[in-house]
């Protein structure tokens, strides 16, 4: 029995990851003044925070089910009997409900999960779940482990501005922060698939220190992977990354990287993120 895993862009899993495990991944969307474009396919995450930076109009948009579709169709083909199609939460983009109706006419059962996360906490559920089906467990079984690597999953980000989320419509309950955006640096989180605000610093400075001792609260003791994510920040995240593998001691796997075009489109220009997600 082949479990096939399946995710989308928004995992942010490098292309030798995909390769290795074999996983399916369907990209979002990116409409860059006017002309659309496939995440990671044919458009970078510069050229979005350039577009930001320079107030051209940027949004994003779901896959058709479609594309899941003849993806499932093509690892079946490849031998699956079997899908697990993990997907960002449903509460930033509609992507999860593409790969339902797609998971509807596929030609092998397929388990659709709302990961109620995304980049690399959502990332490494993949990963771990693609180990599972290598070692031959069951549909089922990947499924659980998944939704576990999610649940326990962290994420906490600094975002410059509150206007590019605002703007977007996925700022959720940090809109309560919008009025005072100006005199605060804020400290946002995902609790249960949804943006929420943390706390709120008077400094860029003082926001990056918060979140560093926020994610070596999250991580403890535990052995846990990290990531360290960001767009058009790249030197504060080399800083970050180093101060926090140095501080946290359970570290089994260790990523830092560019956010996309579709999470950065959302985010803006600035953005620092880390995802603890322990292992189980």
């Amino acid at each position: 029995m082949a479990t096939a895993l399946v995710t989308d862009s928004t995992a942010y899993l490098s292309a030798d990851l995909i390769e290795a495990h074999g996983i399916g991944v369907v990209p979002l969307h990116v409409v860059v003044g006017g002309q659309e474009r496939r995440e990671g396919v044919d458009v970078a995450a510069g050229e979005v925070a350039d577009a930001l930076r320079h107030f051209r109009p940027v949004s994003t948009s779901r896959p058709a089910p479609q594309a899941f579709l003849d993806l499932y169709r093509e690892l079946a083909d490849k031998g699956a009997d079997s899908i697990v199609s993990v997907h960002i939460s449903s509460d930033l983009s509609s992507t999860l409900g593409s790969a339902q109706l797609a998971a509807q006419q596929s030609p092998v059962p397929v388990t659709v999960i709302d990961s109620r996360s995304m980049g690399m906490a959502m990332g490494y559920a993949v990963l771990a779940g693609a180990a599972l089906a290598e070692h031959g467990v069951t549909a089922e079984e990947v499924a659980d482990h998944v939704r576990a690597r999610c649940s326990n999953a962290t994420v906490v980000f600094y975002v410059d501005t509150l206007e590019h989320l605002r703007r977007g419509g996925r700022i959720g309950k940090a809109n309560a922060l919008v009025g005072s955006a100006l005199a605060i640096k804020p400290i946002l989180g995902l609790q249960d698939g949804a943006i929420v605000p943390l706390e709120r610093v008077r400094t860029s400075s003082r926001a990056i220190a918060r979140l560093e001792e926020l994610a070596v609260e999250a991580a403890g003791s535990q052995r846990v992977d990290v990531a360290v994510h960001h767009l058009d920040s790249a030197e504060r995240a080399e800083k970050l990354a180093e101060r926090l593998q140095s501080r946290i001691e359970g570290i089994e796997d260790f990523q830092l990287l560019e956010l996309g075009a579709v999470v950065g489109a959302h985010v803006g220009p600035g953005t620092l993120a880390i995802a603890i997600s322990p292992r189980i």
